[in-house]
């Protein structure tokens, strides 16, 4: 039996590029403000976020994967430099290790209409209570 998500958290998926921010560079800092999002609905996706939500930290170059996971510990707001943009303060939670690949997760077809398989630009967005799921089974050690 597959575990459920727990009520009341909602999950995200954050994108970065591993060379611009790698997720070791959270682990070693702790926390940090994700800013940079111009995508509309990728800044629908962080003003959404709320302290105690959770997000999937996806390195989007070279070999595409989730590699971490941050909680959301100051939830999305306007970037004080840019009211049209949006921010939100994560806090390393831990590794997924090993990583869950793009190519994993496209493969297992569980996943063909959300954003992640469907809209490859998009930085941020929702994950879905499935595919939340299903990383718990991947992932059963990893503090999902």
């Amino acid at each position: 039996m597959v575990d459920r998500v727990p009520v009341g958290y909602t999950y995200f998926l954050a994108k970065t590029d591993p060379e611009t921010y790698p997720v070791e560079q959270l682990e070693r800092e702790g926390r940090t403000v994700w800013d940079g999002v111009r995508n509309p609905q990728a800044l629908r996706a962080i003003r959404d976020m709320k302290p105690g939500d959770r997000v999937f930290l996806y390195h989007s170059m070279g070999d595409a994967a989730i590699v971490g996971l941050a909680d959301v510990v100051a939830g999305g707001r306007d970037d004080p430099h840019n009211p049209k943009l949006a921010v939100a303060d994560f806090q390393f939670r831990g590794r997924i290790e090993p990583p869950i690949t793009l190519r994993e997760i496209k493969e297992s077809h569980l996943f063909d209409d959300w954003a992640l398989v469907r809209q490859s630009r998009l930085s941020t967005m929702h994950a879905p209570a499935e595919f939340v799921a299903w990383m718990k089974s991947k992932r059963p050690r990893a503090r999902i």
